[in-house]
């Protein structure tokens, strides 16, 4: 027991519930992965998602139509389907991700001729509940920054890349993979731009300000070439051991960031993404710009953040203003 909740049940080997379909479905799983990664050109993080949840479907498939295989998949079987997953206490977002998985592989499978029609377009959708993401307010964004900076007066090669890589997260809002991809050749800091590869591939220009750009010029005149030990060696941020920087030690290195603040929220680069469109629109930024600033794929997903604005601005009046 933990915090008053029961232990969760573990969860059943993705690789042995796969191995275990039926070799039709299993087939279509491998080629529906195919797909995803050659074709609609995902990160490996999206694709195992989509994965595990068709690799569900087909075994509760595979349980309730017997030998029917794909063309047993309609819309009764996926209602039942998620059905089961709502018993079992899935929340709401989570039914609605694998929702959106399950149509993705019905249009495939409809697109390929594994499926006589498309039940997905049919099955609802369940509605997320619309959070407001935590965000540092601008005050607490240049404590952190400066509590990083002081971590790295003394020259330690750590200390200058923890420094540049918080710097550069606040200051582009980009995504921590995409930080972690980036390539010495990306950054052009006579422009003080970096050319950014986002999700499907995509390419984008993203702009930085003065102080990321003496963050960067310290790590790659001071830090980096201390723990460069292949010359081939391409990365921007690099380990301790040398190699491309990964991604759990970037998120470290902002929660020891932002942990330094008194008051601050916990956050990880992801809010220090949020706190960098939330503080572009609060600057005047218009929306257009701040969506292709950060690689959002539609305007909505760049509108949560006007949500968020609107929700501080309406607490700061209902602290200061006399009749709120």
């Amino acid at each position: 027991m933990t915090g008053g909740r029961p232990a969760r049940a573990s969860r059943p080997d993705l690789r042995e519930v796969r191995a275990g379909l039926p070799e039709e479905l299993r087939s279509a799983v491998d080629s529906f992965e195919r797909h995803l990664e050659l074709e609609r050109g995902l990160s490996a993080h999206t694709v195992r998602g989509y994965v595990t949840d068709v690799v569900s479907l087909l075994s509760h498939l595979a349980g309730v139509a017997g030998d029917a295989g794909v063309r047993g998949l309609d819309l009764s079987v996926l209602r039942e389907w998620l059905s089961t997953q709502h018993s079992a206490g899935v929340s709401r977002s989570t039914l609605a991700r694998r929702t959106a998985s399950a149509r993705a592989f019905t249009a495939w499978a409809f697109k390929t001729g594994l499926l006589p029609t498309d039940p997905g377009p049919r099955l609802a959708v369940p509605s997320r509940p619309r959070r407001l993401p935590p965000v540092l307010r601008a005050d607490q964004a240049g404590e952190a920054m400066s509590a990083s900076a002081s971590g790295a007066e003394q020259g330690d090669p750590v200390a200058l890349r923890d420094h540049a890589v918080v710097e550069v997260l606040y200051a582009t809002g980009v995504r921590v993979a995409e930080l972690c991809g980036l390539d010495v050749g990306d950054v052009d800091r006579e422009r003080r731009v970096l050319r950014v590869i986002g999700k499907g591939d995509k390419e984008r220009a993203v702009p930085f300000g003065l102080p990321a750009d003496a963050a960067l010029g310290r790590w790659l005149h001071s830090g980096r070439p201390k723990l460069l030990h292949d010359p081939s060696n391409s990365a921007l941020f690099l380990g301790v051991r040398g190699g491309r920087l990964d991604p759990r030690t970037a998120r470290r290195t902002v929660h020891d960031a932002v942990g330094a603040v008194g008051g601050a929220p916990d956050l990880g680069p992801h809010g220090l993404r949020h706190s960098a469109a939330t503080h572009l629109l609060e600057g005047g930024a218009d929306l257009r710009s701040v969506q292709e600033l950060l690689g959002h794929a539609t305007l909505a997903t760049t509108q949560l953040y006007t949500h968020v604005t609107v929700e501080r601005l309406k607490a700061i009046h209902d602290r200061t203003h006399p009749r709120s």
